[in-house]
């Protein structure tokens, strides 16, 4: 599997509710407080979470519209909708965003090993190969002399 595509498949995985992977993620952590936050977090960060908090926002609607008082749908607009929703949505962009550097850390790692490997004077296909043809040229440098 290519690294876009693995990195399309993580992006994906970080904004989908999997129970699955909330239960194993609360194995990893002691003490109940910490089990109950990561259940909270992993839960209401996903995209279906903002969905529901969407749907339960606009059963309010009509009676904020009904009102007729700018007040009331300002206040709608503002407590319910955006505060409710915006909240999952946040937190999704920020699990994506950490998914995504994560994804830019292990690349730059992998990079980074890969040129590190090259500079090896030890390692074959890299700096040792043309070690190796500087010492040849001098060799027959020094041989035509």
């Amino acid at each position: 599997m290519g690294a876009p595509v693995k990195a399309h498949h993580e992006l994906q995985r970080v904004v989908r509710f999997n129970p699955r992977e909330i239960k194993e993620a609360v194995r990893e952590v002691e003490g109940f407080n910490a089990k109950l936050a990561l259940v909270i977090t992993r839960s209401v960060g996903t995209m279906a979470c903002a969905y529901l908090f969407a749907l339960i926002a606009f059963i309010s609607l009509p009676s904020a519209i009904n009102s007729g008082q700018v007040i009331v749908i300002v206040s709608w607009v503002a407590q319910t909708f955006l505060q409710l929703v915006l909240l999952s949505i946040i937190m999704v962009g920020q699990s994506v965003q950490s998914a995504a550097s994560d994804a830019r850390a292990a690349k730059e790692f992998t990079d980074t090993e890969t040129i590190l490997d090259r500079l090896d004077v030890h390692t074959a296909g890299g700096i040792k190969d043309v070690l190796d043809a500087i010492h040849a040229i001098s060799a027959t440098a020094k041989d035509r002399r």
